[in-house]
């Protein structure tokens, strides 16, 4: 399997950055990178990293059951992370992610039938202070409210 040039050169430089025998290191960026440009981490990443990396299989599978930011399947084009752990749960992060599923007709670990949204209820965002908090794809969205949520997903379905 061959990448994008530009992903190519970022693989290659990521690889040369770790000594021989402790390349292992670069596994979860280059997953994250090569599901930004196929959609998801396919057989075929799996198979085209584990030869780069000389890793077996079952380390990368290890590596993909952990980490839920590692999808087997294609997301949504606007994949939603809404956190409900402590923080947020406190201030409405439960109550935002059942208004979520509501407003886009789907449950957690979804994808609306047209592929434009999908939603993932997730335990932690890294943004306590700023709850109930939220991603869309690599961006953060801060003391979120339904009403709030409601205007982000309708300028998002503008730009279909």
């Amino acid at each position: 399997m061959t990448f994008s040039p530009e992903l190519e050169a970022r693989f290659a430089k990521m690889i040369g950055n770790y000594p021989p025998g402790r390349q292992k290191g670069a596994l979860i960026p280059m997953l994250l990178y090569a599901q930004d440009e196929v959609g998801a981490v396919t057989e075929e990443v799996i198979e085209e990293v584990a030869r780069r990396l000389k890793l077996s299989r079952v380390e990368i599978e290890e590596v993909l059951g952990y980490y839920t930011m590692l999808a087997r399947e294609p997301r949504g084009r606007h994949h939603i992370q809404i956190c409900t752990n402590i923080s947020c749960m406190l201030t409405g992060g439960g109550e935002l992610f059942l208004h979520a599923c509501r407003k886009l007709g789907i449950g957690n670990r979804q994808k609306t039938p047209d592929g434009q949204f999908s939603l993932e209820e997730v335990e932690c965002l890294g943004a306590c202070s700023w709850a109930p908090a939220m991603q869309v794809n690599y961006d953060f969205h801060y003391q979120m409210t339904p009403e709030k949520f409601d205007q982000l997903i309708d300028s998002l379905r503008k730009l279909q």
